[in-house]
C-alpha cells in the first residue's frame, strides 16, 4: 500500500494511564478524528492508541458513536452517502486517510465481523477460501492448510471437520460466527474488528465466543464494540467508553471499571444510566 509521509502526530488528549508511554509502539493510532453525517457530527475530535495484541472495547449507549468510529478504522463509512472524516487513522505508521490507499488491501489488514453471521451461500470451505483464492493463493494444499489453520485458531475445526464442503448455512448461529471469525482470519489480518458479535448468539454460543476473542489476540488485535459491560470486563484489555459521539475516558479496563477517572464514566458502568 502506497501512502503519501504524513505529518507528526500530536499527543493524546483524553485521560490514560500515567504508563502509557513505558507501552511499544502502538499498531493503530487515532488523531482528532471527527465523523459526518451531512451536517451531523457523529464523532467529535477522537484521539486513541491502540496496542497490538490488546482486545480493546468499545463501550456507551446506543447512538453514542462507537459502532461509527469502529467502522472508520476500515473505512467501511465510505460506502454512505454524505458521510465523512476528518483527522487521521494511521495503522503501522500509513494515514489509512491518505491518498492512494488501496481499500481492499486495507480491508484485508482491517477485517470486520459484524453482529449477525453473514455466511456466504457456498460451503464452510468456499467461505474460508475465498479471500486467499482472491490473493491469489490457488495450490489446494496451501487452501487446505489455511483452512485447518484458521478453523483451529477460531475453536471451529473439530465440530465442522468432517463437513467441510457441505453448506456454511447449515451451522448453528454460534458456529456460523466462529467460521466468520475464521474467514476473516484467512486473509492474515493485523487488526479484527467486531461489532456487537454475541448480540444474536445465546449466552452458551456468546461463552464460546468470548473464550475465543481471548484466545485470539495471540494473532490479531481486536477491537470489539459492546453493550455488555460484563463482556467488555471479561475479555478486553483496555476500555474506551463514548458518550454523545465524544471519547470520554479510554483506560486499562480493571480501571475503568473499578477507579474511573470520569463521573459520567462511573456513572454509566454502575448502571445509573443507559
Amino acid at each position: 500500500m502506497t501512502i503519501a509521509p504524513t505529518k507528526k502526530i500530536p499527543s493524546i488528549s483524553v485521560a490514560v494511564s500515567a504508563n502509557r508511554s513505558k507501552l511499544q509502539c502502538p499498531i493503530l493510532q487515532a488523531r482528532n478524528v471527527s465523523v459526518f453525517y451531512g451536517s451531523f457530527e457523529a464523532i467529535k475530535q477522537v484521539s486513541l492508541d491502540v496496542n497490538a495484541n490488546d482486545v480493546v472495547a468499545f463501550i456507551g449507549p446506543s447512538g453514542c458513536g462507537k459502532s461509527t468510529f469502529l467502522r472508520a478504522i476500515n473505512r467501511i463509512n465510505d460506502m454512505i452517502v454524505g458521510c465523512r472524516v476528518t483527522g487521521q487513522i494511521h495503522l503501522g505508521g500509513h494515514d489509512i486517510y491518505g491518498r492512494n490507499v488501496d481499500l481492499v488491501k486495507l480491508r484485508r489488514q482491517v477485517g470486520m465481523v459484524f453482529q449477525k453471521p453473514n455466511p456466504f451461500p457456498r460451503s464452510i470451505y468456499d467461505n474460508i477460501t475465498y479471500g486467499p483464492k482472491l490473493q491469489g493463493i490457488t495450490r489446494r494444499s496451501e487452501l487446505d492448510a489455511i483452512v485447518e489453520d484458521c478453523l483451529r485458531k477460531a475453536a471451529l475445526w473439530d465440530e465442522v471437520k468432517d463437513r467441510l464442503h457441505s453448506s456454511a448455512q447449515g451451522l448453528s448461529g454460534g458456529q456460523q460466527q466462529r467460521m466468520c471469525i475464521a474467514r476473516t482470519l484467512a486473509t492474515r489480518p493485523q487488526i479484527m474488528l467486531m461489532d456487537e458479535p454475541c448480540s444474536a448468539l445465546d449466552p452458551i454460543a456468546t461463552g464460546k465466543i468470548e473464550d475465543l476473542i481471548v484466545e485470539l489476540k495471540q494473532y490479531v488485535t481486536v477491537v470489539i464494540v459492546t453493550h455488555n459491560m460484563h463482556q467488555a470486563a471479561r475479555v478486553s484489555d483496555r476500555t474506551a467508553f463514548f458518550y454523545l459521539g465524544q471519547l470520554i475516558e479510554y483506560d486499562k479496563t480493571s480501571t475503568i471499571f473499578t477507579n474511573p477517572a470520569h463521573k459520567r464514566t462511573e456513572e454509566y458502568v454502575t448502571g445509573r444510566f443507559g
